[in-house]
């Protein structure tokens, strides 16, 4: 946002007035024009325009600011006591026949610093969402060296002067030590925020250079009995003014708020930026100790650098704690907890590179492996057996695999094989000996396990030249290889390919979304771990089909997706999901999270459709929260985060469902416009037995928290997990330890008993 016109007029006038006092008051340093006259229109007139001027900008700036608003108030006092000081010493003091020292300007002068040291600290506040220790530390860093090197430098005869009358002594510090104070200030100020090339703290710190400048020449001047007023050296404090003032006009809060939500946004404080202005002042600290031998400088800088130094230490061990915190959390959006293989996000990026070097000599593969049978295993013996199972399935296919290949796991019973510099057919090898490997029986908790496996293969960089194509035509080959004796299909191009039942299963679909009747939504509850509150409910989408039953979302929605149906279906979803909570709004106010499909977030209707549905169901927009994963902007990010952010203005929440087992990337997170994030069950199943888990999802807490965002933790299937999970700082928590999904009748009779029993937190 920019100067309103209501604020730019008055602040552009009045930094002409300051810009246009300087330039004449410059005129007469050299060659003033002799006369009383003169000296009154150049010394108190001019030289105190300045000071209007600069002050009159800082009010300016006051008044179109918010998040700055106090340091440009502080400033503008700060100016205001300036100001008084030198009327008061032109007016009063020095027409006296002996200036009496200190007197009430001196006090004027040294107030003038108070305000000046709020106005720094405002500025930082204004552009720091949260502060981290190490910037904190920072700050200490270049403020001791900053100290150390103006009391062993510049200021130390100043500091030494302690003879005389004790209010003239007490004066004569306090200046040099409002000078130390003031540098100590700007130069850790500028060592918490790092190098900027902001223009409003560049305008601003160099005003306190020009300052200083002035403040350390006078003092050594005066000392010697030379200064002359009115002369050069007054162009030091009037050229700070001007910068003030140049400061104010140029402020933006625009800037002010992305500097903050960048800030907010970092993970670790690493970098030349950041760590040039600390480590220079540490060095500085150095060298003073050690050209220091024998008392050369004060003990008071020896002790400012010693302290600098310790800090610098301390500095140090934080910026090791910070860097393995965030390696923790870079390394779980890489990994898949369960089974410790790279998940899907890792493997996108694998696959990239390799498609770079891919080519038609030496073409890639990409193999898709979908578990047969595993639903069974989980049914029959629990998800504890199943999730045993899938970590066995790396340690069984590493030995056939080359060091330059990758096994992933996508999610659920679905793993890939990337296999670079590899013809088709030796792609079609490599996964019937990767099949025959897991056709082999398994032990899993004492029992003797055969599953099967089905195995698509895909090549680029033909017929796929892009990653998405590549998954693409391996999901086609994979469910085409579910169909065949030998369990593995390599695509090939066929504009009339594909199987018969699958086919099938798409037209019936289509015919299912065009007629109605047969989708409906399950509801599985979402509690409030603090204090065990019904807090939402997720729509989860079931087809009831006329001859093979209940069908879950892993029979309908690759379908959907084969036949572009994703967007309907998600729409007659949200359809069905706003009709039922308006059922139960009026007495209990729980909202629904319904799925988006990449086709929905790239769809710049969404918005307006959303809005639409709640108000024909007579909801209020509180009432629905929409969920996504990561890889659903990746057709179009910049046009999904356009949809999002229009949802969100709209007060719609959103939600990134799955994180840990996609994208799920620090780079993507801070970019996706979202309210809520949603553990992958993945990396909530062992926080009360493995302390890797639990210290993945504390951290995943502490980052979603920083970023503003409320946490889910899906799949709590026991009360055990529940409270392991509240203790780390989950927000909410959602799985079979609360309830399964249900029908939506069977979800209003649960939350009606509910409402009659005690509610007690996991």
């Amino acid at each position: 946002m920019r100067p309103t016109r209501h604020t730019a007029a008055p602040s552009r006038r009045a930094l002409t007035l300051t810009l246009a006092a300087l330039a004449l008051f410059s005129t007469g340093v050299w060659s003033r024009p002799d006369g009383e006259a003169w000296a009154v229109a150049y010394d108190l007139v001019l030289y105190n325009l300045v000071y209007v001027g600069a002050a009159l900008v800082c009010a300016a700036a006051a008044r179109r600011a918010q998040a700055d608003r106090m340091a440009w108030r502080a400033m503008t006092a700060s100016l205001v006591w300036g100001l008084v000081g030198n009327l008061v010493y032109s007016l009063v003091v020095a027409p006296m026949a002996e200036e009496p020292f200190p007197s009430v300007a001196d006090a004027c002068f040294l107030v003038y610093y108070v305000p000046l040291y709020v106005a720094l600290i405002g500025l930082i506040r204004a552009r720091v969402a949260r502060f981290h220790a190490s910037m904190w530390l920072d700050g200490v860093v270049g403020a001791l060296g900053a100290g150390a090197v103006a009391v062993a430098v510049l200021l130390g005869p100043a500091l030494e002067v302690t003879e005389g009358d004790v209010a003239a002594v007490l004066t004569s510090l306090a200046y040099p030590v409002a000078d130390v104070v003031l540098l100590a200030l700007l130069v850790g100020v500028s060592a918490m925020l790092g190098v900027r090339r902001e223009r409003t703290l560049l305008l601003v710190g160099a005003a306190i250079a020009a300052n200083l400048v002035g403040d350390i020449v006078y003092l050594d001047l005066a000392t010697a009995g030379v200064y002359v007023e009115g002369g050069p050296l007054d162009l030091a404090w009037l050229s700070a003014m001007a910068l003030f003032a140049l400061a104010a006009h140029s402020s933006d809060p625009d800037a002010v708020r992305a500097s903050a939500q960048a800030g907010a946004r970092a993970g670790t404080r690493v970098g030349w930026r950041v760590l040039a202005l600390p480590l220079a002042c540490n060095l500085a600290s150095l060298v003073i100790l050690a050209a220091g031998y024998g008392d050369r400088f004060s003990s008071a800088a020896a002790w400012l650098a010693v302290g600098c130094v310790v800090a610098a230490l301390a500095r140090t061990a934080i910026t090791f704690r910070e860097v393995r915190a965030f390696n923790e959390v870079r390394e779980q959006a890489l990994t898949d907890e369960l089974t410790g293989l790279p998940n899907r996000r890792a493997l996108m990026d694998e696959a990239r590179r390799m498609l770079t070097t891919a080519s038609a000599r030496r073409p890639a593969a990409l193999l898709l492996l979908d578990l047969d049978g595993f639903k069974e295993v989980n049914d029959s013996l629990g998800h504890h057996a199943g999730d045993s199972l899938l970590r066995l399935v790396g340690p069984r296919l590493h030995g056939a695999l080359r060091g330059s290949d990758t096994l992933a796991r996508l999610g659920g019973d679905e793993f890939a094989v990337l296999l670079p510099d590899v013809t088709l057919d030796e792609a079609q090898e490599r996964a019937v000996g990767l099949r025959e490997l897991l056709l082999q029986p398994f032990t899993v908790e004492g029992t003797r396990l055969h599953v099967g496996v089905s195995i698509g293969v895909a090549t680029a960089p033909v017929p796929a030249a892009t990653v998405q194509e590549l998954l693409r035509c391996a999901d086609v080959a994979m469910y085409a290889a579910k169909s065949s004796r030998d369990g593995v299909r390599a695509y090939v191009p066929d504009p009339n390919g594909g199987t018969g039942d699958r086919l099938h299963t798409m037209e019936e679909l289509r015919t299912a979304l065009d007629e109605g009747g047969q989708l409906l939504v399950h509801l599985q509850p979402q509690v409030d771990l603090s204090d065990g509150r019904v807090a939402g409910v997720e729509a989860l989408v079931r087809w009831q089909h006329p001859t093979r039953g209940l069908l879950s979302p892993a029979h309908l929605l690759p379908a959907a997706e084969q036949a572009g149906l994703l967007r309907p279906l998600t729409d007659t979803v949200l359809e069905l999901s706003l009709q039922a909570v308006a059922g139960w709004w009026e007495s209990t106010r729980v909202p629904v999270s319904v799925n988006l499909s990449a086709a929905n977030v790239s769809d710049l209707d969404l918005p307006s459709k959303v809005a639409v549905a709640l108000l024909r169901h007579g909801l209020p927009t509180q009432a629905l929260t929409l969920e996504l994963v990561e890889d659903t902007l990746m057709a179009d990010p910049e046009r999904g985060r356009t949809v999002l952010g229009e949802l969100r203005r709209l007060g719609i929440r959103t939600s990134i469902d799955d994180y840990g087992t996609g994208y799920s990337s620090l780079a993507y997170l801070r970019h996706l416009p979202a309210d809520e994030l949603k553990l992958d069950r993945s990396l909530t199943l062992d926080v009360g037995r493995d302390h890797r888990a639990a210290a993945i999802v504390r951290h995943t807490v502490a980052l979603a928290h920083d970023l503003g965002l409320s946490l889910v933790a899906e799949g709590v299937e026991d009360e055990a997990t529940g409270r392991a999970l509240a203790a780390l700082g989950c927000d909410v928590a959602q799985g079979y330890a609360i309830a399964r999904p249900m029908p939506v009748d069977a979800f209003v009779r649960w939350l009606a008993d509910r409402a009659h029993v005690p509610v007690q937190p996991l």
